[in-house]
C-alpha cells in the first residue's frame, strides 16, 4: 500500500517557504561570519620595544590574506588585546580571546613567563597558540606551535660558533632573570662542560631584573673576568628594552667585541633602532633571519612591510618571520582541513611546509616545532646584520634537550596514535607531568 502524500496547504506551504528561508539565512550568516584572528602582544610596558611589530605584523598578514579572498570563502579579523608586559595578565588576555571572543587562533607572546602563564588556559579552553620566539624548550604542547627557535636551532650553534671560530674559552651567561634565559643557561652551562670540558672557574652566570639600567658594575665585572688570560665572549639573554643601556654601557667602558665578542639570542633590527651602533659593530646576534638576506621572498616581504607601515626606515627581524611561516602553516592547515576547527587544524597542520624568507621551506613537524636554518649575524654601523655563517641545511627543532638528565630520553609526538609531548623512549610510555603543570611550576619559582 502507498503511503498517502503530504497535503500541503497553503498555510503549510509557506511555513515550509519561511523555515527554508530561514534555515538559508542561518547557513549564509554562518559562511560570512569572520574569521577570528587573535593578537596577543604587549603594547605597553617592558616588552613593548619587541613585541608592538609583531601585532603589526600580523595585522599586515591578515590585511594580505583578505585581499586575496579570505580562508574558506570568509574575511579575517583581527582582535588585537594588549597583556601589558604584565604576565597574569598575559592568562586573562588569552581567556578573553579564547572565552569571549571566541577567537579562531591566537598569534602572540614573547617572554616564556608570558607563554607559560597562558599555556593552562590554551589547554583547558583548547585554543591554537602560535608563538614566534627564540625559547628554552623543555616543553611540547598540543595546543601550541612553536616558530621560534629552540634551543638546537639557536644557542647550541651560537656556542660551537664561538668555540670553534672564535677561540672562546671563558664564558659569560647573562640574561634576564626569567625563565627563558635561566632554562637556557642550565642547558649551556651544561653542553659548555660535557661536550668542551670547560671549568666551573670560566663560566660566569649573572641575572639582572627586566628593564634593568644600571649596568656599570656588571660591565665592570665582565671586563675583570675577560682580562685573566682567556678569550672571553658574552652569550647574552638579556630581554626587552634593557638591551639598549647595556649596549651603551659596553661602549661607555670600552668594551670592544674584538675583545669580548657578545653574541645575542634577543635582540635583533628592531632592539638596534634604538642604539648608537657605530660602537658596537663586530658584536654577534644568533637567530633563523636577518633582514640583510639576499632572496626575492625577503626583499618581497620587505617592501611589503614597508608600504604596510609607510615608514622607509622601517626594519624587519626574526620573530616577524616567524609570525610570516606561523600564519602561511595554519592558514595551509585551514585550507587542507577545510574548516577552522581547532582538533581538525591540529591534525592538517602535522607535516605542512611552507616557504620561509631565506629562500628555503619550513616544515611543522611532530612534536609542534619547525625546520629553520641558523645564522650568525655581525652588527653593521647602520644597524642591519652582517651574516658571516649559516647552517648549511635546515634544523629541526628539538622539544626538548639532549643535555639535560630529565629530558634526554624525552620526545614529543602529537599524531595519532601516540599523541603526546614527553614519550620516555626508554620506559616506552607517556609520562611525566603535563606542558601545563610544567608551565605553573616554572612560574612559581
Amino acid at each position: 500500500m502507498n503511503a498517502p502524500k503530504a497535503s500541503f496547504t497553503p498555510r503549510r506551504l509557506v511555513a515550509a517557504m519561511l523555515t527554508a528561508g530561514t534555515l538559508a539565512g542561518a547557513g549564509q550568516a554562518l559562511a560570512d561570519d569572520p574569521i577570528k584572528v587573535g593578537i596577543l602582544h604587549s603594547l605597553s610596558g617592558t616588552m613593548a620595544i619587541s613585541e608592538t611589530v609583531l601585532k603589526d605584523t600580523v595585522e599586515m598578514l591578515i590585511e594580505q590574506q583578505n585581499e586575496q579572498g579570505g580562508l574558506l570563502g570568509r574575511e579575517l579579523e583581527a582582535v588585537v588585546v594588549d597583556p601589558a608586559s604584565n604576565w597574569p595578565l598575559f592568562a586573562e588576555r588569552a581567556r578573553e580571546l579564547l572565552a569571549q571572543e571566541e577567537v579562531d587562533v591566537v598569534f602572540g607572546n614573547w617572554t616564556s613567563v608570558s607563554r607559560k602563564a597562558v599555556l593552562p588556559v590554551f589547554e583547558e579552553l583548547n585554543g591554537l597558540l602560535f608563538y614566534p620566539v627564540q625559547y628554552e624548550g623543555e616543553e611540547s604542547s598540543e595546543n601550541v606551535f612553536y616558530t621560534g627557535a629552540a634551543p638546537n636551532q639557536q644557542s647550541i650553534p651560537a656556542v660551537n660558533y664561538l668555540h670553534d671560530q672564535v677561540g672562546v674559552e671563558r664564558w659569560v651567561l647573562a640574561g634576564t632573570d626569567y625563565v627563558f634565559p635561566r632554562t637556557t643557561n642550565r642547558i649551556l652551562e651544561a653542553y659548555l662542560q660535557d661536550e668542551f670540558g670547560v671549568a666551573d672557574e670560566d663560566i660566569m652566570v649573572n641575572y639582572t631584573p627586566f628593564g634593568h639600567s644600571d649596568w656599570q658594575n656588571i660591565v665592570s665585572d665582565i671586563r675583570r673576568f675577560g682580562s685573566e688570560g682567556k678569550k672571553t665572549a658574552v652569550v647574552s639573554t638579556i630581554n626587552g628594552d634593557a638591551n639598549v643601556p647595556f649596549y651603551t654601557e659596553l661602549a661607555n667602558q670600552g668594551v670592544d667585541a674584538a675583545d669580548i665578542p657578545v653574541v645575542a639570542f634577543s635582540v635583533g633590527e628592531q632592539e638596534l633602532t634604538g642604539i648608537d651602533t657605530a660602537p658596537l659593530v663586530g658584536h654577534l646576534a644568533a637567530w633563523n633571519y636577518f633582514m640583510s638576506v639576499d632572496t626575492d621572498e625577503n626583499y618581497d616581504f620587505i617592501d611589503a612591510w614597508i608600504d604596510y607601515t609607510g615608514d622607509e626606515e622601517a626594519v624587519t627581524n626574526d620573530p616577524m618571520e616567524a609570525h610570516y611561516i606561523g600564519f602561511n602553516m595554519w592558514a595551509e592547515a585551514v585550507r587542507k582541513a577545510g574548516t577552522t576547527d581547532v582538533d581538525a587544524v591540529k591534525d592538517a597542520i602535522i607535516g605542512v611546509t611552507v616557504p620561509n624568507l631565506t629562500g628555503g621551506y619550513a616544515a611543522m613537524m611532530p612534536n609542534h616545532h619547525i625546520t629553520k636554518p641558523v645564522l650568525i649575524g655581525e652588527i653593521q654601523d647602520n644597524g642591519q646584520f652582517d651574516i658571516v655563517w649559516q647552517t648549511p641545511s635546515t634544523v629541526a627543532g628539538d622539544a626538548w634537550s639532549d643535555y639535560l638528565p630529565g629530558s634526554r630520553d624525552l620526545i614529543a609526538d602529537w599524531r595519532a596514535p601516540m599523541r603526546c609531548g614527553n614519550f620516555n623512549v626508554s620506559t616506552g610510555s607517556c609520562g611525566g607531568s603535563t606542558a601545563a603543570e610544567e608551565a605553573e611550576a616554572a612560574l612559581a619559582e
